[in-house]
């Protein structure tokens, strides 16, 4: 097989892998965050921890070993706007909470059945692509420009490099520091240790990260032809996958369409097979307003930020990039927004 169908192919297993994943284990970094907040029970956050520090060990060891460039993908770039990104931060964080999860759990409740998560896939694809290529286009290229940075030190191994560390040292010295933290972290609740499946969950999303990388940075390797380096991310793949839907004539198919496809796939399968799937809908037209209007936060969001909370959370910091840090940073402010204080989306009232 030539090198695009290997990335195609290992994009349909690792969607797969995911839907069906994130249905039984019900991850979510905005679900996480409102059981720790809301009612003290910490441990989907703490599957969100466990693989984001699974990513991180993975990725820089495949990076240190020479079989991806990391380099080559859009979260090292030396020039990048913190500002447009921690904003693009918020408004996701925040859409997220209006829509009750990111895109990805939407595909993966959309497999499900549940129809509200048509709504959110749809307007956060329409939104993505407005903010790419449409009418918020402008916009956001003139803010980029006018508040973007040039920067040879774009991530925290750079970072430690310029301190007088080699290369490959400061790379396993910022990933051990990084990954053993949210480890700990995860695996220090007692009530979490005692939820295999919410571990083998963690461990098998930051492993899918990973395997993202790999897939597309050492089996698509091919000058002729080349794959952009990438792994797991959800808005601009699920505008792109809305685009092929309706356009497919002509274009081609890539690792974050097929992922798409995959884990909308994955998790409908298992629904399905699990007796789990079962069709909902919105309490009412306000249900409805709120949902679709935390879509289109996060598809503008998302594009501005240069990823959502699986795009940025998990594929970004596994990078250990400097405007990751920043990205997550904004999501995490946005979320905390939502769920608590002055702006907190509370809940409606029965229709």
């Amino acid at each position: 097989m030539d090198s695009a169908t290997i990335v195609i192919l290992s994009a349909l297993i690792i969607g797969l892998i995911y839907g069906s994943v994130g249905l039984l284990s019900s991850f979510c970094m905005m679900s996480g965050l409102r059981g720790w907040w809301a009612v003290g029970d910490s441990r989907l956050v703490r599957t969100f921890a466990l693989a984001m520090g699974v990513a991180i060990a993975a990725t820089q060891l495949l990076a240190a070993a020479g079989l991806v460039d990391l380099g080559k993908s859009i979260y090292l770039q030396q020039s990048f706007s913190a500002p447009v990104m921690f904003l693009g931060g918020l408004m996701f964080g925040y859409g997220m909470v209006l829509s009750n999860g990111c895109g990805s759990r939407a595909l993966v409740l959309l497999g499900r059945g549940n129809l509200r998560s048509f709504v959110v896939v749809i307007v956060l694809g329409i939104f993505a692509e407005m903010t790419l290529k449409g009418l918020i286009a402008p916009a956001r290229i003139a803010m980029v420009q006018s508040s973007q940075v040039t920067t040879a030190i774009n991530s925290v191994p750079a970072l430690l490099a310029s301190a007088g560390l080699g290369t490959v040292p400061a790379r396993m010295a910022a990933a051990s520091a990084f990954a053993a933290a949210l480890i700990v972290f995860a695996l220090a609740h007692a009530p979490f240790r005692k939820s295999f499946g919410q571990i083998v969950a963690g461990l098998i999303v930051g492993v899918l990260i990973a395997a993202g990388w790999y897939a597309t940075g050492y089996l698509g390797a091919d000058d002729f032809n080349p794959t952009p380096v990438t792994s797991l991310t959800f808005v601009a793949p699920i505008a792109d996958a809305l685009q092929y839907v309706m356009l497919s004539t002509g274009s081609t198919l890539n690792f974050g369409i097929v992922t798409v496809f995959g884990v909308f796939a994955g998790s409908l399968i298992t629904a399905i097979v699990t007796g789990r799937f079962q069709l909902e809908g919105y309490q009412s037209p306000r249900h409805m307003l709120r949902s679709a209007s935390g879509a289109a936060l996060m598809g503008a969001g998302g594009v501005m930020a240069f990823g959502c909370s699986v795009g940025q959370g998990l594929t970004g910091l596994s990078t250990l990039s400097l405007s990751s840090l920043v990205a997550v940073a904004g999501i995490l402010l946005g979320t905390g927004a939502g769920l608590r204080g002055a702006l907190r989306v509370r809940p409606l009232a029965p229709a």
